[in-house]
C-alpha cells in the first residue's frame, strides 16, 4: 500500500512555477555545505531550490531579503528570488537558477563589487540577522564600525569557538585582540552594502555579466568583501586592480585585510572544525603584533 499524500513542498513550488507537481523533477546538487539544494526542473523552465529544517527558516528568508539588496544596488547578477516559504517541518527558498561560467572578465567583476559597495546607510548591520554559511550573524546597527566589528563579529566567533572546546591560551590572545579594535579600525569607513560572504566559490559570470550567489548581506567596511575574495584565492589580479582604480583603498588596509579574514577563518573553524586552529592562532599572533608596532 503505497503513501499518497500530497507533498506540500512540491505542490507549492509547482503553484508558484504554474505546473502540475506531477511534471516537477528534482535534480540533487552536490557542493552545498550548509543547505540541501537541488534543481528543479518543471515545463521547460529550471529553478534552484534550497533547503532547510523549519528551525532555520529564518536563514533562508534573510537570504532572499539579501539577494533582494544586491539586485536593487543593480551591478552584480543575483538569482532572483521566488518563493521562501516553510512546509512539512521544512523550509525553502526557490529563486532563479543562474548558468555559471567562471571564465570572463574579472575586471569588470571589480567594478560591480565597487558599485555595490557604493550604496551606503547611515549605520553598520543591517534590518534583521542572517547567517555566514550556518553561522548566526548579529547584524544590530551600530554606527561605530570598530565597535561593530568588535561586538557582532570577532567576539561571538571566539565565545562560539570556545563553547565548540578549541580552548587554550589562543582565546585570551584572541580577546586582547578584540579590546584593541578600536586602535586597529579607526579609519572610520561609511557602511557599505557587502555581500558578505565574497569568496570564489559564490562568484561568476552568468550570459558574461558578474554575477553572484549566497550572500550574508548587511552594512560594513567595503574592504570586508575585498579580504574574504583574497583569502581563499579564485579572482586574480584584474579584479583588485579594476577595483582599487575605481575606488582606492585607503592607508592600512593591508593589515586591515587579515583582520577581517580572521572572522572568516574562525567561522570556518567553527563549522569545519580544527583543521583551521592553527591559522586563527598565526592570525592573532600576527595582529597582535602589528598593533604593538
Amino acid at each position: 500500500m503505497t503513501d499518497a499524500r500530497p507533498d506540500p513542498i512540491r505542490e507549492a513550488i509547482a503553484r508558484v512555477l504554474g505546473v502540475p507537481a506531477a511534471e516537477l523533477r528534482l535534480q540533487g546538487v552536490g557542493g552545498g555545505c550548509v543547505s540541501d539544494t537541488a534543481r528543479v526542473h518543471a515545463g521547460g523552465r529550471t529553478a534552484f531550490l534550497k533547503r532547510e529544517p523549519a528551525s532555520r527558516g529564518w536563514q533562508l528568508a534573510a537570504e532572499a531579503e539579501g539577494l533582494e539588496a544586491l539586485a536593487a544596488a543593480g551591478a552584480l547578477r543575483v538569482p532572483r528570488p521566488l518563493s521562501q516559504d516553510e512546509a512539512d517541518g521544512q523550509a525553502w527558498l526557490l529563486m532563479e537558477y543562474l548558468e555559471i561560467e567562471r571564465a570572463g572578465d574579472w575586471a569588470a567583476m571589480g567594478r560591480a563589487l565597487a558599485a555595490t559597495h557604493a550604496a551606503t546607510a547611515d549605520r553598520h548591520g543591517w534590518h534583521r540577522d542572517n547567517a555566514l554559511g550556518g553561522t548566526p550573524q548579529d547584524n544590530t546597527r551600530e554606527a561605530d564600525w570598530a565597535l561593530f566589528f568588535r561586538d557582532r563579529r570577532l567576539r561571538p566567533q571566539l565565545a562560539l569557538a570556545a563553547a565548540n572546546g578549541h580552548d587554550g591560551p589562543w582565546l585570551e590572545r584572541g580577546a586582547r585582540l578584540a579590546e584593541r579594535l578600536p586602535s586597529l579600525l579607526d579609519h572610520a569607513p561609511a557602511p557599505s552594502l557587502l555581500h558578505g560572504d565574497f569568496w570564489g566559490g559564490n562568484a561568476g559570470f552568468c550570459a558574461g555579466r558578474p554575477a553572484t550567489w549566497d550572500p550574508a548581506v548587511h552594512y560594513g567596511d567595503r574592504e570586508c568583501d575585498l579580504a574574504m575574495a583574497a583569502l581563499f584565492g579564485g579572482f586574480g589580479p584584474a579584479f583588485r586592480h579594476a577595483y582599487q582604480a575605481e575606488w582606492p583603498l585607503p592607508p592600512g588596509h593591508e593589515l586591515r585585510q587579515e583582520l577581517y579574514q580572521l572572522y572568516h577563518i574562525l567561522n570556518h573553524l567553527n563549522l569545519f572544525g580544527a583543521a583551521y586552529l592553527g591559522s586563527a592562532r598565526r592570525l592573532i599572533d600576527r595582529l597582535l603584533a602589528a598593533g604593538n608596532g
